[in-house]
């Protein structure tokens, strides 16, 4: 299935989309897709007909297809191409850094860069969303724990990120640095996670052209590996990383500025697209 949240911020409604590509209310056999008891509503979705569900009007704002995200982990330099054009060698283990829930909005919404943000950049990354909790689980039993994917952006100032002392968490979290969707796409949907093509556009321009298969660390072994350091909780998602062609790796490098779109895809999982603005104080 393919999940989905639509209407204004903070007034969110669940649905779905049918296989004709039709989008579905379901608020009257699910209130929401919390990410605390999702998979109660993904198991009473399945005995539904779609085409008795009413249609939702194609011009509605798509938001997070989850609400109550508890954490987001992030994996870093995943792929051998995008640790190269950063200047760092490929990873032995996973670098993992932990991105703030605040900053998720729909996968349409604006990238609002804060006050002194000089060095956005873009990244198109695989979201894996666990549907049951995972600690110290093994790398066969990995997938159980495994709901569904998404398409994330993991938005990054990069002077917050690299300049300014401490973790990576400063240039990842900032508000709206986390577009997410359209759809939460379930499990079975997804024929192999294994080799999913992601692309991302700036303006039109292609600077992201990869594939899953290139990760460094599957998805397997990343959510074997996170749950032996935190538990994974149901709706959290696990960001698994960006090919090369990100703005810090192009010479000279290129950032994001305000008017800027920025379009993302990956295969069965849907597209975003993003404006980028400016907060002002």
């Amino acid at each position: 299935m393919k999940l989905l949240r639509y209407g204004p911020i903070g007034q969110e409604r669940p649905a779905l989309m049918d296989a004709s590509g039709t989008v579905r209310d379901v608020a009257a056999v699910v209130p929401d897709f919390r990410a605390s008891n999702f998979m109660v509503a993904i198991a009473e979705l399945r005995g539904v007909a779609a085409e008795s569900l009413p249609r939702v009007d194609g011009g509605e704002r798509i938001g997070p297809p989850l609400q109550g995200v508890g954490k987001i982990v992030c994996v870093g330099l995943n792929y051998v191409d995008h640790a190269r054009e950063t200047g760092q060698p490929a990873p032995q283990e996973p670098v993992l850094f932990l991105k703030a829930t605040s900053s998720i909005v729909g996968p349409n919404d604006a990238i609002v860069l804060p006050p002194g943000a000089q060095k956005g950049d873009w990244e198109v990354e695989l979201g894996v969303v666990i549907g049951m909790e995972a600690r110290y689980i093994s790398l066969e039993r990995a997938l159980d724990h495994v709901a569904g994917y998404c398409i994330i952006d993991d938005v990054s100032e990069r002077s917050y990120q690299i300049e300014r002392g401490g973790q990576w968490d400063k240039g990842k979290g900032c508000d709206t640095f986390c577009p997410m969707g359209p759809y939460l796409v379930t499990a079975d949907e997804v024929a192999d996670f294994r080799s999913l093509r992601l692309e991302c556009r700036v303006n039109g321009r292609v600077v992201q052209s990869g594939n899953t298969r290139d990760m460094i660390f599957d998805v397997p072994f990343l959510v074997h590996y996170i749950s032996q350091f935190m538990s994974l909780q149901p709706g959290d998602v696990i960001s698994t990383g960006t090919p090369h062609g990100v703005g810090m790796g192009m010479k000279p490098p290129q950032w994001l500025r305000e008017g800027d779109v920025v379009e993302l895809a990956i295969d069965g999982l849907g597209a975003q697209r993003q404006r980028v603005g400016r907060y002002r104080i």
